[in-house]
């Protein structure tokens, strides 16, 4: 009916300007039904998400320590491979816990342990850290395109993650390899089986990590597939703005940030005004709050999402685990406030251990406790 209509104005219409105009409506129709009736076919994938793939060294510290090395408590801060060791050997590493990572790596690795299906892009060398973050990306039902490629040489990316009493987290990273990410590591034809594209924030420090961010995102948006963006980190939004606006342009489906993030990104000094001023960048999005719960936005109205009391020893990773959860329930039949309680007992519970996810059994209980009529 709506085709005739249109058809009948292009016929009609007498105007040139006019008759541009109607014809630039009906592509744009066409390719919005097309894409409504690919997003609406089954897909291979919940997630595809692209990030850098680092090994995660999660070890215990004291505020004296990173004063003495000079280190900025609560950030994440790129070193290089020297930096990293010097610090590695001044600390006991003895009780450390080491397991693949990176930012979108835990939130991809979490869709996976609540029973989605995800794929997550990324770069690694073939060294012994290689080796080990391909087998721990497989074994936790992760498919990726290291399965189907061999490794180059290099250096895998390290994170030393020092965790201190108050249950901070502080990031010394090197990249290693996974500095050189770019757009030859995304899988054009499992982005396109996907339903939701994740990009990680962190990608946007290089040239080339840029311009994987906006590859992807175009293939998504040109194929059906929703784009979601966490922006990872507040010094990705503070040192790193300008290319951080750039690849959300006209907005992405649905955000990922945490309060300090929102205001730095906004420009406003209050949560209040921030998430009014992110409606323009993003049609649905989270702010997650801490200890004080979240913030969630579905496209009409604001849910607040209560937090879940606990004594936090290790906040690392629980905002990865949030977007990791809250994606895995919004492709899961869950409506966004229900998806938000998952992800906030998700992310309370992982602060109570040390590393950045939870055991599979965990993500069970979870959803057996929050969603399992007794």
């Amino acid at each position: 009916m709506l085709k005739a209509i249109l058809v009948s104005l292009i016929w009609g219409c007498n105007d040139s300007r006019k008759f541009i105009i109607i014809q630039y409506i009906c592509k744009k129709l066409h390719k919005n039904i097309e894409n409504e009736i690919n997003y609406g076919m089954s897909k291979k994938y919940n997630v595809y998400g692209i990030g850098n793939a680092l090994v995660d060294i999660v070890t215990e510290v004291d505020d004296k320590f990173l004063q003495d090395n000079s280190i900025e408590k609560g950030l994440m801060t790129l070193v290089d491979e020297e930096n990293q060791t010097r610090i590695s050997n001044a600390i006991n590493m003895n009780n450390s816990n080491m397991q693949c990572g990176g930012s979108a790596a835990n939130s991809i690795i979490a869709v996976s342990q609540f029973g989605g299906s995800s794929y997550y892009s990324c770069k690694v060398a073939n060294d012994e850290l290689g080796q080990f973050y391909k087998k721990d990306l497989n074994s936790n039902g992760v498919d990726s395109n290291l399965q189907s490629e061999a490794l180059a040489a290099g250096i895998t990316g390290k994170c030393l993650v020092m965790t201190t009493e108050d249950a901070s987290r502080t990031m010394n990273t090197f990249l290693g390899i996974t500095e050189s990410y770019s757009k030859s590591e995304i899988k054009e034809a499992a982005l396109k089986d996907s339903e939701y594209l994740y990009i990680e924030g962190y990608l946007v420090t290089s040239g080339n990590g840029q311009d994987a961010m906006k590859h992807a995102k175009k293939l998504a948006e040109d194929n059906g597939v929703k784009t979601a963006l966490t922006f990872s980190d507040p010094a990705m939004v503070k040192y790193f703005k300008e290319p951080m606006v750039s690849l959300v342009g006209a907005g992405v489906d649905l955000l990922f940030c945490n309060e300090e993030e929102a205001m730095l990104y906004t420009g406003k000094n209050n949560l209040s005004e921030a998430q009014e001023s992110l409606k323009s960048s993003a049609e649905k999005f989270v702010i997650t709050l801490g200890e004080k719960g979240a913030i969630v936005f579905d496209g009409k109205a604001f849910i607040d999402i209560e937090p879940n009391k606990v004594d936090a020893i290790d906040t690392n990773g629980a905002g990865d685990l949030f977007a990791g959860a809250f994606m895995y329930g919004i492709t899961n039949g869950k409506s966004f406030a229900d998806a938000g309680k998952l992800a906030s007992m998700a992310s309370s519970k992982v602060v109570t251990q040390f590393g950045p996810r939870l055991e599979s059994s965990q993500a069970k209980e979870i959803l057996n406790e929050l969603f399992v009529e007794a």
